[in-house]
């Protein structure tokens, strides 16, 4: 495993996890509830900040390397899941919605795992679709972790339509995916 700057930047999302978890899981005498809110979001923006400065850092600095191309989508989908998981819990986002989203996580890194090794993983490589779903997400999740009021802005609203449009796109983007996979699959018979 190359220590670079980048992979640096990957640890460091995986680590914050159990801080941004953890938080929620404090004493209301030590922490108040807007405190808490406001301490996740700031972890979980940081966090997607570094998903893509690690990946700029890396093309940039010319880091780019097989163990960092593999741990930065995983550090990405454990601090997504984590966040969702850490939402429902709070009633803020439906059950259904974070099965959606970790499920198709899920399903599509395992998909891609087959088809690199079968030697196609170009036909399921990120889709300008799954970008928008990805920047979607990491729109709503913030919004829906602060949840109080910013005067007449209400997050917790904001971040629940996100959320959702969110869902849809994943089940969208999740069907484009099986639909380029589907020829392969049939070759594999």
């Amino acid at each position: 495993m190359p220590l670079n700057l980048p992979n640096l930047l990957t640890w460091l999302r995986i680590i914050l996890i159990p801080l941004f978890v953890g938080i929620f899981y404090f004493e209301k005498s030590w922490v108040s509830a807007a405190n808490q809110n406001l301490v996740a979001t700031v972890i979980f923006t940081a966090a997607a900040i570094t998903d893509w400065l690690d990946g700029w850092l890396a093309r940039k600095l010319n880091q780019t390397s097989a163990f960092g191309a593999f741990l930065d989508p995983v550090a990405d989908k454990l601090m997504v899941a984590a966040a969702l998981i850490v939402l429902v819990q709070i009633e803020r986002v439906d059950a259904i919605i974070a099965l959606i989203i970790i499920g198709r996580e899920i399903t599509i890194s395992a998909l891609r795992e087959w088809m690199a090794k079968i030697g196609e993983a170009k036909s399921v490589a990120v889709s300008f679709l799954g970008k928008i779903k990805t920047i979607s997400q990491m729109i709503a999740i913030p919004l829906l972790l602060y949840h109080d009021r910013i005067g007449a802005f209400d997050p917790q609203r904001t971040g629940t339509w996100l959320i959702y449009i969110a869902a849809l796109l994943t089940l969208i983007s999740m069907a484009y995916y099986l639909k380029m996979a589907l020829p392969q699959a049939w070759k594999q018979n």
